[in-house]
């Protein structure tokens, strides 16, 4: 039996989600990604004496817009000193919330597997600021020295922290695809995990197959990319297998994932609570929500990715295969929903609209999108144009993955003119009778065994077709053409 047989893993994440406000959570310095090393600071960021903060209102409404999403309570709730001694926050304390948080008991439904995430709480605080490392290892241990940048601190987080619910590192790494899209949908943040807009935290044990006390967790820092994420948990699960099966007792602790080594080292031992020596905030009053302001707010969010889900399976006949469930949900991940939505509106039929979206449209619209989420426009138009003519018969599926390939390349192309240029003028019934004609001269022992019942040689015909007209033969045209010659 293999070493994972023997083992179960649990996983909590705590996924740390800046907001996507103009200014910061307590003052008016601007939360903007990529200035100047310490030039969005002030005062009361910096935490000098005599400053005093002031509560971002946006970022309120936003940490609402998320809560009713995971479909939270929104409760009153309490700012916390979060009291430690490092050097990314210049007054030694962050300010958060602690057990009175904004949103509770949220939950989250994974897309592709049988199970619903608890969400713990989802609670606001204030990041921290930046520190690098200058030195060979790029690590404080071996650094040559360290370099503070302040411009982070102080911007407006929602920390979202999940159950010890998931299994795996796959259903870890679909809770945070599935949360990311949430959250931009919301508009409450942009979700660049390669900005450091969205970062992970992963708690991670093993217990024997059959106990059921959890093992003792350990917390894997700051994974800021899906593949880091599912790597990190894959490596520690295991580590602390081999650890147990070994004799050896795992420490709780907090450990640092080395993307280039693909392993993890402790960095400190896990802090408890009376660590941080919270205590409320005396500066900032309570939050209390109006609950019809609240109200108002969850109205306004819109159609979140499960219900945009919904709306592409309904377009589809029946029960969905596999295959036409992935699609759909490339389709939402990629934001091409409205693009195949549409297009089925002006009569293309609705599974060559979702297979187009999701295959040739979702590999054009960015080749890096899997961890950065970056996700460009493709014109909506103009590929309701090319799969038109594709479903009318006018081009062949061939030509019209070309079409939409040029057209990902530059999008100023336009689809007549492309098809000028390509040579992609649909045959007439005679040319489609003459190629045919020549096939069946050509090839008439196959065509008198596809006759007599082997139909898997109409693909061979087709190919020939194809192979003679440079793809620009439209297939299922001339398969309706061999068919009528059968029947005949």
């Amino acid at each position: 039996m293999a070493i994972e047989d023997e083992y179960i893993i649990t996983i909590g994440l705590e996924v740390h989600c800046e907001l996507k406000t103009n200014t910061k959570l307590f003052c008016g310095c601007a939360n903007q990604f990529g200035s100047e090393p310490n030039t969005n600071i002030c005062p009361v960021c910096l935490g000098l004496p005599g400053s005093l903060p002031v509560i971002n209102e946006r970022a309120v409404e936003y940490a609402i817009r998320i809560g009713s999403a995971l479909s939270c309570e929104i409760r009153p709730s309490v700012f916390h000193r979060k009291n430690y001694f490092y050097p990314d926050m210049p007054k030694d304390y962050q300010v958060s919330q602690y057990d009175e948080p904004i949103c509770v008991n949220g939950k989250l439904e994974l897309p592709s597997f049988p199970k619903t995430v608890r969400i713990e709480r989802a609670h606001m605080e204030e990041d921290t600021g930046k520190t690098t490392h200058v030195g060979t290892s790029g690590r404080i241990h071996g650094a040559d020295f360290s370099l503070v940048d302040y411009n982070r601190a102080g911007i407006p987080l929602v920390e979202i922290v999940s159950a010890p619910d998931l299994s795996s590192a796959d259903e870890a790494r679909e809770y945070v695809s599935e949360l990311r899209a949430i959250l931009v949908s919301t508009k409450a943040s942009d979700g660049k995990m390669e900005e450091g807009s969205l970062r992970v935290d992963a708690n991670v044990s093993v217990r024997p197959l059959g106990t059921e006390k959890l093992g003792t967790r350990c917390e894997i820092k700051n994974l800021n990319s899906l593949r880091s994420l599912g790597r990190a948990i894959n490596y520690e699960a295991r580590r602390q297998m081999e650890a147990l099966s070994a004799g050896q007792s795992i420490r709780q602790e907090t450990r640092h994932w080395n993307e280039d080594q693909g392993v993890t080292s402790a960095l400190r031992s896990k802090e408890e609570a009376y660590d941080y020596r919270y205590f409320p905030e005396p500066d900032l009053t309570p939050l209390d929500p109006d609950m019809d302001e609240v109200a108002t707010i969850a109205r306004a969010l819109g159609i979140l990715p499960p219900a945009r889900r919904l709306r592409l399976r309904e377009l589809l006949d029946g029960e969905l295969t596999r295959s036409e469930l992935e699609q759909v949900q490339t389709c939402v991940k990629f934001d091409l929903d409205e693009h195949v939505l549409d297009a089925v509106r002006t009569g293309v039929p609705a599974r060559l609209a979702l297979a187009r979206g999701s295959n040739e449209l979702a590999s054009y619209v960015n080749q890096a999108t899997v961890d950065s989420f970056e996700v460009a426009e493709f014109p909506r138009g103009k590929f309701i144009e090319v799969i038109s003519l594709e479903s009318q018969g006018k081009v062949s599926s061939t030509q019209a993955k070309t079409l939409l390939s040029r057209i990902a390349s530059n999008h100023n192309e336009e689809v007549s003119a492309l098809i000028e240029e390509l040579g992609y003028k649909a045959a007439s019934q005679d040319e489609i009778s003459e190629l045919l004609d020549r096939l069946i001269s050509e090839n008439s022992m196959e065509w008198e065994r596809l006759c007599a019942g082997e139909n898997q040689l109409a693909g061979f015909f087709i190919g020939k077709a194809m192979k003679i007209t440079n793809g620009k033969v439209n297939g299922k045209t001339l398969a309706s053409e061999m068919a009528a010659r059968r029947l005949g």
